[in-house]
């Protein structure tokens, strides 16, 4: 079982340069792949985005591409027509609006695309180095959705047993219930009917149509094939959707259960049980 939050981070050292790769996911019914990259590397997202779709599978998935450039290694240029047009429009507004300040330059230096970085495109042995980076951070990010995944695992396997043991406690308490069943309309009937007005074969008839309405035994053979195929599905690599579907079946069981109790004792299991279930469902939001 793995869990869908994770994170992963790698540093790679370059000349002139440190690129630092960072994976974060939250939970998602898709795949909701977010990719920021250096400009350096946009050229790369489709390899990148690729790679990620293969290796993630799901979740809201935000990769990032940071890029420390040494100073000596940065060299910068000014588009000097279109600061020119900058200054121009600026000093038009200042003129028409009466504006005291005339500090135009810093302004237009301002300006989008006034003053540029120029790019380098990084040549194939870069970029193989970035990739194995890359490589880290989806390893580290997986293993982190591992360690989670065994939490998860170790919390479900608590609430559906403490499911279980009242599934037990229910089947223990059943007899009693259709005991305590009969015997309260045997004695509402010897209240409210004279001696002897009652056709006994018929009340008895009555009385086991009645009962077979009240039964539980399959509703609880069901839930209890439930509860055990929702912990051997644990097991299965990428088992979140199947999981929910499986608690969507426990939770129909144990309403039926609830339904037909007419017992305050089960029906107080039942609201347990409940309980138990919407802890699980809860976290089976973030289940891969």
């Amino acid at each position: 079982m793995k869990s869908m939050t994770g994170f992963g981070k790698s540093v790679c050292e370059l000349p002139g340069k440190k690129v630092t790769i960072e994976i974060r996911s939250l939970n998602s019914k898709q795949l909701d792949l977010n990719l920021r990259t250096h400009t350096l590397y946009r050229d790369k997202e489709p390899e990148l985005r690729q790679l990620l779709s293969r290796t993630l599978e799901r979740g809201k998935i935000d990769f990032s591409i940071f890029v420390e450039t040494a100073g000596e290694n940065q060299t910068s240029a000014i588009n000097q027509t279109l600061a020119a047009g900058y200054y121009a429009e600026i000093k038009k507004l200042a003129e028409a609006t009466g504006a005291t300040s005339n500090d135009y330059l810093g302004l237009v230096l301002r300006m989008p695309d006034v003053l540029k970085q120029d790019r380098v495109t990084p040549d194939e042995s870069e970029w193989k180095q970035v990739m194995i980076s890359v490589e880290e951070a989806i390893a580290g990010f997986n293993r982190f959705r591992d360690d989670e995944g065994k939490i998860l695992e170790a919390e479900f396997r608590q609430r559906v047993g403490l499911i279980q043991s009242k599934l037990a406690a229910i089947s223990e308490r059943d007899p009693q219930r259709i005991a305590s069943v009969r015997d309260r309309l045997h004695k509402a009937i010897n209240e409210s009917v004279p001696p002897g007005a009652v056709d006994q074969n018929r009340f008895e008839q009555e009385l086991i149509y009645y009962l077979e309405k009240l039964d539980i035994t399959e509703e609880k053979l069901r839930l209890q094939t439930h509860c055990d195929y929702f912990l051997s599905t644990m097991s299965e690599a990428s088992s979140g959707r199947k999981l929910g579907f499986i608690t969507q079946e426990i939770g129909r069981e144990i309403n039926t259960i609830g339904s037909k109790a007419n017992d305050a004792a089960i029906q107080k299991m039942v609201v347990e049980m409940k309980d138990e279930l919407e802890k699980i469902k809860e976290q089976m939001l973030n289940v891969l």
